[in-house]
């Protein structure tokens, strides 16, 4: 059997300010740095500066896109899956995901948590905009990472236990 990483979703507005697209690259170098997959939508914005950073720090990335055609993912896309869903691809994102991380964003991205979330997956965001009460809020990339990574090894220990 082949050993992975855990898979997170980094979710965000595909057109983002400088402070949230920076925030999303250090999201995404932090996730690879810890062995994790970071699955995205695909396209640019939060998606392209997270996979960005993930590949700057060694990660795969994928990159489930709306359109028919696998050229519309960004260029930091290890793997894009075309899925022709358009905004019904975020059900794919949360689907494969293990754990969300959502950064600043708009309809979209609050579609992707509230699916996370119905699943029972853990859902954090960076800084406080979300207003989920189940969403765990952290403040740095760093710790939104090792946060996320240990809910989920705490969750895996619950279950094998």
């Amino acid at each position: 059997m082949i050993e992975r990483g855990p898979i997170i979703a980094v979710c965000g507005a595909g057109h983002a300010d400088a402070e949230t697209v920076a925030l999303a690259d250090a999201v995404g170098y932090e996730l690879a740095r810890a062995g994790a997959i970071v699955v995205c939508g695909g396209l640019g914005g939060v998606m392209e500066s997270a996979c960005a950073g993930a590949k700057r720090g060694g990660g795969l990335t994928v990159g489930i896109v709306p359109g028919p055609d696998i050229a519309a993912a960004n260029p930091y896309v290890d793997v894009p899956i075309a899925t022709g869903m358009e905004d019904g691809r975020n059900a794919i994102i949360t689907h494969t995901a293990e754990a969300v991380i959502a950064l600043r964003g708009s309809y979209g991205t609050l579609s992707e948590v509230a699916l996370a979330l119905k699943m029972g997956k853990p859902v954090c965001t960076l800084g406080d905009w979300c207003p989920i009460d189940s969403v765990i809020v952290y403040q740095t990339p760093v710790d939104a990472v090792h946060g996320t990574l240990a809910l989920l090894r705490s969750r895996q220990k619950r279950r094998s236990g």
